[in-house]
């Protein structure tokens, strides 16, 4: 069993480096952190490189002991809980770590799904975690983001999926009006939100539609505005004209759910 008491370490160095989003792409790998993303990792058969575990922290004798026995099963380092400190993210932290390896650079697009979700640059680490967290519940098995959109892999993100990280395929675009042009050819029709409408969400038919969602400033950008095949607004009855994005997506995406559902 290897134990690990100093910050000059390696591998603690590596683990440190990974908060940074160019390292994470250099290398390939992100870090979850706590009970229930390493538990959710595990049962999703995430590709967990290793695990880090704190062997004097209060809060690891709260790991469940069917979750000890799978962990036993993976690569294993136990670390003083001066290192745990130094490497952790949270304020209350749980003794548990992993380094978990980042999706393909060449995932293809899964044209059999009904609807297509496609991210416009949005910014907020939280957003971005809410909403793969949406497209989770209803079912969905991708995501599309724009170069420009916050990383994925960002802890903030990957702690706010709640574990839909390792069931969302993120495919990440290079050019997405590109990407969106190569969809159009497989019958889907790009669907944007707008303003400039009098279409509500509720007035078009959910199947076989690339759902653009926008900057949390400044929407879906204009070029891409003028490739949808569909702009949508979501009504309001109140004095607020516009909804923090990851709501926004979860109202238009429960549209999708209900038309589902009657059908």
């Amino acid at each position: 069993m290897q134990r690990i008491t100093s910050k000059d370490n390696e591998i603690v160095k590596h683990i440190k480096k990974l908060k940074d989003k160019k390292y994470r792409d250099m290398s390939n790998e992100y870090v979850i952190e706590g009970i229930k993303l390493v538990q959710e990792a595990v049962q999703e058969k995430a590709p967990i490189k290793q695990i880090i575990l704190c062997d004097d922290c209060e809060k690891s004798a709260a790991i469940p002991k069917d979750l000890m026995y799978e962990i036993a099963k993976q690569e294993c380092i136990y670390v003083s809980e001066k290192v745990f400190k130094y490497l952790t993210e949270v304020q209350t932290p749980q003794g548990i770590l992993a380094i978990i390896e980042k999706n393909k650079k060449d995932i293809e697009i899964d044209y059999t799904e009904d609807i297509i979700v496609a991210l416009d640059d949005v910014q907020d680490p939280g957003n971005l975690g809410t909403i793969l967290r949406t497209v989770d519940s209803i079912g969905l098995t991708q995501i599309l983001v724009s170069k420009g959109t916050a990383d994925s892999y960002n802890p903030k993100v990957v702690r706010s999926t709640m574990g839909a990280i390792f069931r969302v395929k993120i495919i990440e675009c290079e050019n997405l009006k590109q990407t969106l042009k190569e969809i159009k050819k497989h019958k889907f029709k790009v669907v944007v939100s707008s303003l400039q409408t009098e279409n509500s969400l509720y007035d078009i038919n959910y199947h076989k539609k690339v759902i653009v969602i926008g900057n949390e400033a400044n929407g879906v950008e204009q070029e891409i505005q003028e490739l949808a095949d569909e702009k949508i607004k979501i009504p309001m009855l109140g004095k607020t004209e516009s909804l923090n994005a990851s709501v926004a997506t979860g109202i238009i995406l429960y549209e999708y759910v209900r038309q589902k559902l009657i059908k």
